[in-house]
This record gives structure tokens, C-alpha cells and sequence, in this order.
């Protein structure tokens, strides 16, 4: 049974989304602080967190950030829940790594859909595409669900690999951030295209090495290239064979 931890410092809100939560067939736990979220999402590794952004300890978005920065809960997807519903907030958010946001006030059928629907994402069956990406820099093991870059593992949140997933399906060709909403987020029209950008901005800090693969095509969107990353590799592989060459030439 999936299991939901709601940080929200007002009770009588906490309460009702508890309630309902349980009514829907989820194990709940809600707290009230920043600090004690942090501690219970790190022991009880929930299969969601809502993550109220008004806290009365620190702020909601730096809880977002120290649990995406631990690799024993970024894979916890995070809906943010706050009265502020500017864009640039929402965009704040998702370059933390939130998964989703939700605007107070709120219908409870909405945040139970938008709940169903995140784990439910983060629960599908990842589809390896037709060939591993065996290339020289990046390599990908869609049914292991395990990344490598420059032979350097990986750790990726379920979205993240999702959209490297569908950027190396379609390698060599554009994707659109219309096309990318829709094979990640499918129909949810709230999730904006800048949502999209702040995706592939936090995916290419986690490549490290391999983010040139991801190419950004002006007014359009994004391609996976495959000579990119052959060129990052070829790169790396000169630097290492001047290092040796220079370990060599040291120990004479």
C-alpha cells in the first residue's frame, strides 16, 4: 500500500487531507515542521510527500531541496501544496525537483487525482527503447532502471529517467516541449511548458560529463545527440591518454 507523508503545519488542513487520503486507500503521517519532515521522509522513505511551502521552521522549498540532494530520498516524488500560485514559483519548485504543484485552495478531488497520478507514474514499468544506448559516454539500462555516464553511475529520479528515456528514444530527432509534456505528464494541461525546461536543466547537472547530449534547439525544444556524445567521449578519452602519456613521462 502506498504510503503519504503530508508536511503541513496548519492542522485542521493536515487533518483533511489525511482523511481523505486514508479514505482513497493510502497509509498516511502528517507533521507540522520542516525538521521533523525531513526526519520521517529519510526513516520511512514514503512512497509520496506533500510538501506544504509555508513552514514555520524553514522554508518548504528547502526541505524540497536536502531531500532531492540525498540519494536515500530524491527518488521520493514531491508535490508542492502553497497558497502562491505565480509562475515563477511553480518554476522555483521544479528546478528543486519538485514532481508537481498544487495550488491552495484546492479541491480534494484534484489532489487525490494528482497524487494517484504521480505514483502511479513513478510506478509504471520503465520501457527500454528498441536498442540500449551502448555509446561511448552515456550508457542506459531502461529494465534496470541504471544510468551511467563516462562509466560513473548514476542516480536519477524516476522523472529524470523517464525524460532520458524518451529524449534517447527519439535520439537524433527534435522534441518538442509539447511532445515531451505529453509522453511524461501526459493530459495534465496544469503543468506548464517551463516545467519542462527546468526538467531538462536539473537532468543535465546530473549527467555531468554527458550533458551535451542533450542539446537545446532554439524556439523548439530538445534533441538527444548522438554525436555529441561520441564527441564528449572522444574528448574525455584524449584527456585520459595525456594524462597517462604525461605518468609515463614523470616515472622515467
Amino acid at each position: 500500500m502506498a504510503h503519504v507523508l503530508v508536511i503541513e503545519d496548519e492542522h485542521d488542513v493536515a487533518e483533511v487531507i489525511e482523511y481523505n487520503l486514508r479514505l482513497a486507500g493510502y497509509e498516511t503521517k502528517a507533521v507540522a515542521t520542516a525538521a521533523e519532515g525531513i526526519s520521517i521522509a529519510q526513516k520511512l522513505r514514503p512512497s509520496l510527500i506533500l510538501l506544504d511551502l509555508m513552514l514555520p521552521d524553514r522554508p518548504g522549498t528547502e526541505v524540497c531541496r536536502i531531500l532531492k540532494a540525498s540519494n536515500d530520498t530524491r527518488h521520493i516524488p514531491i508535490i508542492m501544496v502553497t497558497a502562491r500560485a505565480d509562475e515563477i514559483d511553480r518554476v522555483v519548485g521544479f528546478e528543486l525537483g519538485a514532481d508537481d504543484y498544487v495550488t491552495k485552495p484546492f479541491s480534494m478531488r484534484e489532489l487525490l487525482l494528482r497524487v494517484k497520478r504521480t505514483i502511479e507514474r513513478e510506478n509504471k514499468p520503465f520501457e527500454a527503447p528498441e536498442r540500449g544506448d551502448e555509446s561511448l559516454l552515456l550508457r542506459i539500462d531502461g529494465d534496470a532502471h541504471r544510468v551511467w555516464a563516462a562509466g560513473v553511475e548514476l542516480s536519477l529520479s524516476a522523472l529524470e529517467f523517464r525524460l532520458l528515456e524518451v529524449l534517447i528514444a527519439q535520439r537524433g530527432k527534435v522534441m518538442t516541449r509539447e511532445s515531451l509534456l505529453q509522453g511524461i505528464w501526459g493530459s495534465d494541461t496544469s503543468v506548464c511548458l517551463r516545467t519542462v525546461d527546468a526538467h531538462v536543466k536539473r537532468l543535465r547537472s546530473r549527467l555531468g560529463a554527458a550533458s551535451a547530449c542533450v542539446e537545446t534547439v532554439r524556439g523548439v525544444g530538445y534533441r538527444y545527440s548522438p554525436k555529441a556524445d561520441v564527441s564528449c567521449a572522444i574528448g574525455i578519452a584524449k584527456v585520459e591518454s595525456s594524462e597517462s602519456e604525461l605518468a609515463r613521462q614523470s616515472s622515467r
